[in-house]
This record gives structure tokens, C-alpha cells and sequence, in this order.
């Protein structure tokens, strides 16, 4: 746990409870699903992974490749979220998304915001009936620099809020 930043549980706390009460206008309308009820909202601390690939162009550039990151909520691992992408709650349920619409983190350094359709499931719990997923208020996460070698790996720390959709 000594790897990520720790999250004031006040921040925290506020931050979960103006999401729970989500007002659409805040996000991005490609984000927004104001017709489907709040699941979970948890927030993640931990890495994109980029690995350096040739572009349509030939040249070399930092591609996406997976993250990795811890599932926390007040204080607490619950989880883990890791390449798919899929989110895993320490109850045992799973599910397995694909990139539906994105918007742009606030600063260059920030990796966009998502609204993920889920596509698989499993197991009864936390995650169970959840439809979407929307990634919020990211910090980090993008990678800068060369990319001279193909192959080559970089992990660029992000954080971000994970808000877990379901009909209501």
C-alpha cells in the first residue's frame, strides 16, 4: 500500500457522496447516464501501463497497454482494476467493459474520461447488474518522453474515480 498515495477520507467522502448524488451536468455529455442508478463509486490508484510500438506512420509511439490499479473505498482496498479493462471487487464479482464514448481529462497530463458498456460478468455481488462504468476525475496516466525502442514498457501513475452503473 506504501506505492500509492493515500486519499484524505474527508476528500474522499465528499467526493463519493456528490457523485452518488451525480448531476449529469457536471460531466461530460458522451459520459453522462443519468437514467441508470449508482452501483459503487470507488477510486483507483495506480498505473497505465504503455508499451512503445510502431504507429500507422512507422514511427515509434507510446501505445496503451493495460492498467493497474487498487480499488479503494473509504480507506479500504476492495479491489483490483486490470487489462480487459476489468474491475474486480474482493466479493468475487467481475465485470468486463469496452470503451463506448471518452471526453478529455483537465489537463494534458490526464487521461480522458470514459463511459464503458459492460460486456461480461460474473459472480452475485458488489458488481452484479452493473450496465456501464464511467472513469472520472483522472490525474495522470499519460505518458510523455521518447519512445526509441520498440518493446520498450513505461507505467505513468494515475488515480481516478470509478463510477458503477446499473437500471434501476
Amino acid at each position: 500500500m506504501s506505492a500509492y498515495r493515500k486519499v484524505p477520507l474527508f476528500v474522499f467522502a465528499l467526493s463519493v457522496g456528490s457523485l452518488t448524488a451525480a448531476n449529469a451536468a457536471q460531466l461530460p455529455q458522451d459520459i453522462a447516464m443519468p437514467a441508470l442508478a449508482t452501483a459503487a463509486v470507488l477510486h483507483a490508484e495506480g498505473a497505465q501501463v504503455y508499451e512503445c510500438r510502431a504507429a500507422s506512420d512507422g514511427n515509434l509511439a507510446w501505445r496503451a497497454r493495460e492498467p493497474i490499479a487498487t480499488l479503494i473505498f473509504e480507506g479500504s482496498t476492495v479491489g483490483r482494476h486490470y487489462a480487459g479493462p476489468r474491475w474486480e471487487y474482493a466479493d468475487g464479482s467481475v465485470v468486463h467493459a469496452k470503451l463506448a464514448s471518452s471526453a478529455p481529462g483537465a489537463t494534458q497530463d490526464d487521461i480522458p474520461w470514459l463511459r464503458l458498456d459492460v460486456v461480461d460478468q460474473r459472480g452475485d455481488g458488489k458488481l452484479s447488474g452493473v450496465t456501464q462504468v464511467q472513469r472520472i476525475n483522472t490525474r495522470g496516466g499519460v505518458a510523455r518522453g521518447p519512445c526509441d525502442e520498440a518493446g520498450a514498457l513505461r507505467s505513468v501513475p494515475y488515480s481516478a474515480d470509478y463510477v458503477f452503473l446499473r437500471k434501476d
